[in-house]
């Protein structure tokens, strides 16, 4: 049941209890860093929200009306729990401080978390704080998303094309898929990129269903009215596509993230597709309001955003 507009601010009842504790509007005032012209006015609006006097004025000073009495009895109680309430949210965002829980795709977790956090620990270090203790899941997207929502991580970062259900999010970072062969494969031989069909058709090393790579190919090849096709092989980390594919397997989609180590050392080799876009937004997703959670959590996101 919502509470009724008689109800006033708590800050003014506070005035209003040091002032009968002291005696006088103008004590009062000083205690709460105002004048006593704004100690008075607050007092009055007080009385018209009650709709009762509750100070008997004088030159010698100020003393409750039997309402006024009534009414500081009950604001007292109201600010001992509110003073309760204020050092448990104290201690929330200082837990939120000292210890970080944190879900993320296996790309972002074995990509880019890892500088993220060594760069989160050196601002905390040069800034004089204690380090916080940082707790990292690496799964699919979509456990990421099922991690923040049941409150298991504190934040979340997912691949995909869209935000996952229930939950808030920022873009941190862009990525592309790439295909890659080994270098032997007939692919590397072709002269005419990749066609979107002839990928679609093929037996591909994949990642499992809820990842994020996959769903950014699976939904690439729906705009162009294609399925992909079963795949040879399921794996549930990246670091697997990659060494299957380097074995000699069966081509996949990857991160270029995961991939551009092996390219650049001529390990893998990177197939051209024509007409297929597959880039894709990195996000920071969290539960509740839409600002970003205090603490730990929000110093990571803009590490993050900045990288």
């Amino acid at each position: 049941m919502p509470l009724s507009p008689h109800l006033p601010e708590l800050s003014a009842l506070e005035l209003l209890v040091d002032t009968a504790r002291t005696g006088s509007i103008g004590a009062a005032a000083r205690i709460h860093g105002i004048s006593q012209q704004a100690a008075s006015a607050r007092l009055r609006g007080v009385e018209a929200l009650v709709g009762a006097p509750l100070l008997l004025r004088s030159p010698r000073g100020s003393r409750l009306t039997e309402s006024g009495t009534v009414l500081v009895e009950w604001a007292a109680r109201l600010i001992d729990v509110a003073a309760e309430v204020d050092q448990g949210i104290a201690t929330l965002r200082a837990d939120r401080s000292e210890r970080l829980r944190v879900a993320a795709s296996m790309t972002v977790a074995e990509h880019l978390l890892p500088r993220w956090l060594i760069t989160v620990r050196a601002r905390q270090q040069t800034a004089g704080r204690s380090p916080t203790a940082v707790t990292l899941t690496a799964t699919n997207s979509d456990r990421v998303a099922e991690a923040v929502r049941s409150g298991e991580a504190d934040l979340g970062f997912v691949e995909g094309p869209t935000v996952p259900a229930g939950l808030r999010a920022q873009d941190v970072a862009r990525d592309e898929l790439v295909v890659v062969v080994a270098p032997s494969h007939p692919w590397t031989r072709r002269r005419a990129p990749l066609t979107a069909q002839e990928l679609a058709a093929t037996a591909l090393v994949a990642r499992e269903e809820g990842s994020g790579t996959r769903r950014v190919l699976e939904e690439a090849l729906a705009a162009k009215g294609l399925r992909l096709t079963v795949p040879a092989v399921e794996l549930t980390t990246s670091t697997g596509v990659r060494e299957a594919v380097r074995a000699g397997s069966a081509p996949a989609v990857l991160s270029r993230l995961a991939a551009e180590g092996d390219l650049g050392a001529g390990r893998l080799a990177a197939v051209p597709v024509a007409d297929l876009d597959l880039s894709r937004r990195l996000r920071a997703v969290w539960a509740g309001s839409s600002t970003p959670p205090a603490g730990a959590a929000r110093d990571l996101l803009a590490v993050a955003r900045s990288c």
